[in-house]
C-alpha cells in the first residue's frame, strides 16, 4: 500500500481532485440540471408557493371578515335580545295593567249586580208586604162583617156599608199602634 501511495504521490495531479475531463463534464450535467430545475421546477413551485400564500392570506382576510361578520351578528343578536327584553317587561307591564283594570271592572260589576239583587229583593219583599197587607185587609174586614154581624144582630151585607165599616175599623186598628208608639215614646 505504501508503495500504490507512493506511486500516486509521484505522479503531477493533486489526489483529491477528480481528473479534468470528469469535472468538465460532471460540471456541465449540474448546469444542465440546475438550468432544466430552474426553468421547469422553480416556476411550477414558485406557482404553488404563491397559491398558498395566496390561499393563506385569503383565508386570513376571510377569517377576519368572517370574525367581523360573527361581532355583527352578536351585536345585532344582543341589540334584538335587548329590545325583546324591553317589549317583554312593556308587555308584562300592560298585561299587569290591564289585569288590574279587569279585576276594578269585575269589582264594579259584582257591586252593580249586587246593587241590582238587592234591590230586586227589596221590591219583592215589598210587593209580597203589599200582597200580605192587601189579603189580610181582606181577610180582617171579613172577619170584623162577621163579628159586626153577630154583634148588632143584623146582616151587614151592603157592599158599600161593608166596605166604610171595613176600612173605618182597618183605619182605627192602624192608628191605635201609632198612637201607641207615641205613647210609649212620650213616656
Amino acid at each position: 500500500m505504501i508503495a500504490l501511495a507512493a506511486s500516486l504521490a509521484s505522479e503531477k495531479e493533486p489526489a483529491l481532485l477528480p481528473p479534468v475531463p470528469e469535472l468538465v463534464i460532471g460540471t456541465l450535467a449540474f448546469l444542465i440540471v440546475l438550468v432544466f430545475l430552474g426553468k421547469k421546477l422553480l416556476p411550477g413551485l414558485n406557482k404553488t408557493l404563491d397559491e398558498r400564500r395566496a390561499a393563506i392570506e385569503g383565508g386570513l382576510e376571510k377569517a377576519k371578515a368572517a370574525e367581523e361578520e360573527a361581532k355583527q351578528v352578536l351585536d345585532d343578536y344582543r341589540a334584538q335580545l335587548a329590545e325583546a327584553r324591553t317589549e317583554a317587561a312593556r308587555l308584562r307591564q300592560e298585561a299587569q295593567e290591564q289585569g288590574a283594570a279587569m279585576v276594578v271592572e269585575m269589582k264594579a260589576e259584582g257591586e252593580r249586580q249586587r246593587e241590582e239583587i238587592i234591590a230586586a229583593g227589596h221590591a219583592q219583599v215589598e210587593a209580597d208586604r203589599q200582597a200580605a197587607a192587601a189579603s189580610l185587609r181582606q181577610d180582617v174586614g171579613k172577619l170584623a162583617i162577621d163579628l159586626a154581624d153577630r154583634i148588632v144582630g143584623e146582616s151587614v151585607k151592603d157592599a158599600a156599608r161593608q166596605e166604610r165599616t171595613i176600612d173605618r175599623f182597618l183605619d182605627a186598628l192602624e192608628a191605635k199602634p201609632a198612637d201607641t208608639t207615641k205613647a210609649e215614646v212620650t213616656r
